[in-house]
């Protein structure tokens, strides 16, 4: 009889310790690299809608660090390296100048987790844009704002292969915008607000 209460006791222990052992398993990182294409909204005011500038769609990589405090709530960093970004004028019909631009980005997500190998997930966070070469235009006197702070939304899923690899399709919306001067003063405003649209590989562990 006493044996059997072990036994009971431990059968108990081991089925409430199942999910946490479960989620040590699977690894409560997440690293992946994506490819990711830029599509910036150009949106314009005063001065700068009447030059018609605008910043050019590119691709870039991209790698981003996750870590799941649950099986469903995460944490992201979305990093790059200092990306050069080619601006246009389309009143002068040419190219104007070429900025470089860091846009770190830090979200909240939730996975779902009910789909089988199927991962979907929705994030929202803040975006921290830092631009270098500020003043590298033919236009004189022409310079943009330092650095930028605006909110994204993502959603994105991710296809798990086996323990450790997975596919990842993302997509996302920044809030991102930079004044435009001349000399010191204001012309207007660049509204940049980019969607991105990436895919690539994810290593958990």
């Amino acid at each position: 009889m006493r044996n059997s209460l072990k036994l009971a006791a431990l059968g108990i222990a081991l089925t409430a310790a199942f999910p946490v052992m479960a989620q040590q398993a699977e690894g409560s990182w997440l690293v992946r690299a994506r490819a990711v294409s830029i599509n910036f909204d150009n949106g314009q005011s005063k001065a700068v809608k009447d030059l018609d500038i605008t910043a050019d769609d590119r691709w870039i990589p991209e790698v981003d660090i996750s870590y799941f405090f649950t099986k469903n709530i995460a944490a992201e960093l979305v990093l790059t390296w200092p990306q050069d970004v080619d601006i246009y004028s389309g009143a002068l019909n040419q190219k104007i100048g070429t900025v470089q631009a860091l846009p770190p980005s830090l979200l909240l997500q939730y996975h779902f987790t009910d789909f089988g190998a199927f991962k979907p997930y929705v994030g929202a966070g803040v975006n921290y844009t830092y631009f270098f070469k500020r003043d590298n235009f033919d236009v004189a006197d022409a310079s943009i704002e330092r650095d930028s702070w605006g909110l994204v939304g993502q959603l994105g899923f991710d296809v798990v292969l086996n323990k450790n690899w997975s596919i990842n399709v993302d997509a996302k919306y920044h809030q991102m915008k930079t004044d435009v001067y001349s000399g010191s003063t204001k012309i207007g405003t660049l509204d940049l607000n980019p969607i991105t649209w990436g895919i690539g590989v994810g290593y958990r562990f």
